[in-house]
């Protein structure tokens, strides 16, 4: 099942760029919003198993897609989780999860114009993940059951802030308005052959620059949701970044940031892609 926030109403994807309006198909029953089927998840899901299809028939355009969890209470994202991501930043592989987070107001959807700070604006793509249902102490064995899906997702961060002052900024660095585009839809893990093993990348320009399978994460899906939900409740509707793979700018030599002009497209194997085009504060 593919979910999407289309103009701020849930829908369930039917095809190209075509969904069924879930408050209406459900007589209001369920949605409008994202979070609401978040809420309740479990009586949502056994409702979409028998949903009509030829009821509140929506079409749309990829610009009018909003970010699948457009409202957490929660963002966890995870750093150097690919073990050749941490040897090119210059660190040993980590024994514990990175942690730190992305402020919620940088949320988007997939396709968006992105306007970039002062700085150097780095790109990270991630697969993103979405709680289904409140995770206390779960098992690994189990943290794929408390997933509602994922989704594909971008970690944009700049640079020269992130490493202004005597500890890393990461959270303030990659938090400016666009740097968190995820979408185009949330995939729940039943479409998924293997949600643990998924191709990503991404290319800027038309060139690949990242390139790896998730399988290759240093903490998987199953391990980050035991780990942080051993700390922090996790909640229905929030969003963890679970870490990009190798092939950042600011690792290139010379480094390489994205300028105005440039088209970073991202994607997630059988989950979709973002397209983000950057602009200067000027224009």
């Amino acid at each position: 099942m593919r979910i999407g926030n289309v103009g701020g109403r849930a829908l369930l994807i039917t095809g190209d760029n075509t969904g069924i309006d879930i408050a209406t198909a459900s007589e209001g029953a369920f949605g409008p919003s994202m979070q609401s089927l978040y809420d309740r998840w479990t009586d949502f899901r056994a409702w979409a198993a028998r949903a009509p299809l030829d009821a509140g028939v929506r079409h749309f355009t990829e610009e009018e897609i909003g970010a699948p969890a457009p409202s957490p209470r929660q963002v966890f994202a995870i750093g150097l989780n690919y073990a050749e991501h941490a040897g090119e930043s210059g660190v040993g592989v980590p024994e514990e999860p990175a942690v730190f987070t992305k402020f919620p107001t940088s949320l988007t959807g997939p396709v968006t114009k992105v306007t970039l700070p002062e700085g150097n604006v780095d790109w990270e793509v991630e697969l993103v993940v979405v709680i289904g249902r409140e995770a206390r102490n779960v098992s690994r064995e189990e943290a794929w059951e408390y997933v509602a899906g994922v989704t594909a997702g971008q970690d944009l961060s700049e640079r020269r802030l992130q490493h202004v002052g005597p500890l890393p900024q990461f959270s303030l660095a990659k938090s400016y308005p666009g740097f968190g585009p995820t979408g185009p839809f949330l995939v729940t893990v039943d479409e998924l052959d293997n949600p643990d093993d998924l191709a990503i990348g991404c290319a800027v320009n038309s060139e690949t620059v990242q390139k790896s399978r998730t399988r290759h994460m240093i903490f998987s899906v199953p391990v980050l949701l035991a780990k942080l939900s051993a700390v922090a409740p996790l909640l229905p509707g929030d969003v963890i970044f679970s870490g990009t793979p190798s092939g950042v700018g600011g690792a290139q030599n010379p480094p390489r940031f994205l300028a105005p002009g440039d088209t970073l497209v991202s994607f997630v194997e059988n989950v979709g892609r973002l397209t983000q085009t950057f602009v200067s504060a000027q224009e």
